[in-house]
């Protein structure tokens, strides 16, 4: 008979296995990529917000996404940070809690995030004559709260089922905390919640994937049309996709990768564990980067920032 546990319930994050002597090292790589990480998202976020020349559906989706992507990351790196500098492995309850639940709040908002991005981009390629008669200020703050109200709804009713669940375990056997890792040191099994988080993930990652390629598909097929007569359109119009299918496609990657990693029974529990945060390190590094290349408006925008702050210092 296992013997549930009462209330305060403190965990202990599995963690990653540090080398004598690796800890200082391994944490200043981690805060150097959660300083790039802010810096990155943080500057382009508070760029859009000022400059009043990007509050245009387009950049205001970005800034949702990059917030979402700045979530994730602070949701996780911070105490990894932690457990290298000091060997903190340990985390109360509700913590732990809260640790899941913004982790798999990220994970579907992201998601969402990308489909509503891919629907402003099809209506401004398919229907540029009517763009802004569709996309009025009221329908794009009513797709970016339903991105955000979707997400955190789906993900409190995954949290629901942690309710009166009795639990006889405290190691947690991975670096953070999520809905599975917690949930799988139950007292007594919990199919209710494996069959809706699973069904929830399904459900989420196809319903994004057939908005996200139905946009683009159209969005395809209405350049290559109106590129027959300007190729300037065309090229306007792949330009602007690009940036969002990239962001996609990275993130589906670094998802995809931990599934795969888990083939490999020889894979150390280390390289495991690693590539199974590259999702919230890799996307919230490198799309500011997308964006600020590929974007001429924003990119001089932050070029436009970076000279007036260098200007003041100056004097």
């Amino acid at each position: 008979m296992l013997t549930p546990l009462k209330q305060p319930i403190v965990f202990e994050l599995e963690g990653f296995y540090i080398p004598p002597g690796f800890g200082p090292l391994l944490f200043f790589l981690a805060l150097l990529t959660y300083l790039v990480v802010l810096l990155g998202n943080g500057v382009v976020v508070f760029v859009i917000v000022n400059d009043k020349n990007l509050h245009r559906p387009m950049f205001v989706m970005v800034c949702h996404l990059l917030v979402c992507d700045l979530l994730g990351a602070t949701t996780v790196l911070p105490r990894i940070m932690m457990h290298f500098l000091t060997g903190q492995k340990k985390i109360a309850y509700i913590p732990a809690i809260t640790q899941a639940f913004f982790m798999h709040t990220y994970g579907v908002a992201v998601q969402t995030i990308l489909a509503a991005m891919a629907y402003d981009r099809y209506i401004a390629v398919c229907e540029p004559l009517r763009y802004y008669a569709i996309m009025t200020s009221a329908r794009l703050h009513s797709c970016c709260a339903l991105a955000w109200f979707l997400a955190v709804v789906l993900i409190a009713v995954l949290f629901g089922f942690h309710m009166n669940v009795p639990l006889c375990g405290r190691i947690i056997q991975h670096v953070y905390c999520s809905n599975r890792g917690i949930l799988g040191l139950a007292c007594i099994p919990t199919p209710t919640s494996d069959i809706y988080g699973l069904s929830m993930t399904w459900s989420v990652s196809t319903g994004m994937f057939l908005i996200i390629a139905f946009s683009y598909i159209r969005i395809l097929c209405a350049s290559v049309k109106q590129g027959r007569t300007d190729s300037r359109i065309r090229s306007k119009a792949f330009q602007t996709c690009a940036s969002h299918l990239v962001v996609y496609v990275l993130f589906e990657i670094a998802s995809l990768t931990i599934i795969v990693s888990y083939r490999f029974p020889l894979l150390s529990q280390n390289i495991k564990k690693f590539l199974s945060i590259l999702f919230i390190i890799v996307p919230p590094a490198i799309n500011p980067i997308i964006y600020g290349v590929v974007s001429k408006d924003l990119r001089m925008s932050i070029i436009r920032l970076v000279t007036i702050q260098a200007s003041h210092r100056s004097r």
